[in-house]
């Protein structure tokens, strides 16, 4: 990412860098600014309803990755940046357009078997350049906006709207340790991080859940009892969906959208019986545990039931052999907030449609894609509009 011109953010930091973002980024994700931030969530999800409604009424197939997608795309850049991004209601968005070249650049030079572009530039290669300086400079733009709101209006400090406006609170608190370049890492991490891996989780779960009826059957009765009224909604009635939530730790268990975790030895070390020396870079496959049947009986299945408490295996057995969001000190900072997108997605999906089917165009199960996160190939849903 330096090489190709970006500031890494919390994700690639290390060391005291990483500790002083560390501390921004959670500050900018704690459970009182989240709930802040619900307002724009529901106005994004109401878009995605209306689309739906228009394909539904149309008898039209979605493209669910897609449509998702936009879901997503929309609601970070609002979260992030306060950004009023509309791609729901086919409206180009330029950063998405630039972040659409970026990130298979980058996963194509990770995946490389040698430096090529230090000798012969591919076409991406060649136009990298462009797409990095046109978002970094929409970056330093959003910076200069949200810190003029927020001299404007002091309070903004104290009760910020989106997430960028909280981290550079945080970072005055930091009392210049902060630099403008860690924030704008973190912008486009927020960005990288948050629009690919929460949409492919939902097409993951929509995917299985209409392949398990008794389990769809059973989420659907949970939304109507608790969420019927969306216009009621809120972070209270959501976190009262305990089905919903073993069915989203299901779906991220069988179909991990970050199927590995990839860490730098800073010291030798011994993990297991291998010995690591220092700098040497680990990849951790975290879906080989996950769908092991030492852990889990029955471990092909998408059975939801082993995520409640009393379940089989048990809720917190589960949780300690399936990682979706990484673990200890580097655990994924924005992990509620992307399961509330999620829980939000499926609440609405529920709540007003029956999915009459999801396929490919093949027929067959849809093929895991993987770039920077592992992609279904090929989804499409048609919906019917509840009576």
């Amino acid at each position: 990412m330096e090489e190709a011109g970006l500031e890494p953010g919390v994700f690639i930091a290390s060391g005291e860098a990483w500790k002083r973002q560390r501390r921004m980024v959670m500050a900018a994700f704690d459970p009182a600014h989240v709930k802040a931030y619900f307002p724009s969530l529901m106005e994004v999800a109401s878009r995605l309803r209306r689309r739906w409604l228009s394909a539904a009424a149309q008898d039209q197939a979605i493209d669910l990755l897609a449509d998702l997608t936009r879901y997503t795309v929309d609601g970070v850049a609002g979260l992030a940046f306060g950004a009023k991004v509309n791609t729901i209601d086919g409206r180009e968005d330029v950063i998405q357009r630039h972040l659409d070249h970026i990130f298979p650049a980058l996963f194509r030079r990770t995946m490389a078997p040698f430096s090529y572009w230090h000798y012969v530039k591919l076409g991406p290669d060649r136009h990298l350049p462009g797409h990095v300086q046109a978002i970094k400079e929409a970056v330093r733009g959003f910076i200069a906006d949200a810190r003029a709101r927020m001299v404007a209006d002091p309070q903004l400090s104290e009760h910020p709207t989106n997430l960028l406006e909280a981290m550079l609170a945080a970072a005055q608190r930091e009392d210049g340790a902060v630099a403008d370049s860690d924030i704008a890492g973190n912008v486009f991490t927020m960005l990288q991080a948050g629009e690919d891996t929460t949409a492919n989780t939902l097409a993951w779960l929509i995917w299985l859940l209409k392949r398990n009826p008794a389990a769809l059957a059973r989420c659907i009765s949970e939304t109507e009892d608790v969420a019927a009224d969306l216009s009621s909604l809120g972070t209270e009635r959501l976190a009262q969906l305990p089905y919903l939530d073993a069915c989203i730790n299901e779906a991220m268990r069988l179909k991990p959208v970050a199927p590995y975790f990839i860490n730098e030895a800073m010291h030798d070390t011994v993990v297991g019986d291998v010995e690591i020396e220092a700098r040497t870079v680990v990849w951790s496959i975290n879906r080989f545990d996950s769908v092991n049947e030492k852990y889990f009986v029955n471990a092909g299945a998408f059975e939801p039931e082993r995520w409640l408490a009393g379940g089989l295996h048990g809720n917190d057995s589960a949780k300690r052999v399936v990682m979706p969001f990484g673990g200890g000190p580097r655990i994924c900072p924005g992990r509620y907030l992307a399961l509330l997108e999620i829980k939000l997605a499926m609440v609405m999906l529920l709540a007003n449609f029956e999915i009459v089917d999801v396929w490919t165009p093949d027929g067959k199960e849809p093929r895991e894609f993987l770039t920077i996160v592992m992609a279904p190939v090929g989804l499409r849903m048609r919906l019917r509009v509840k009576e």
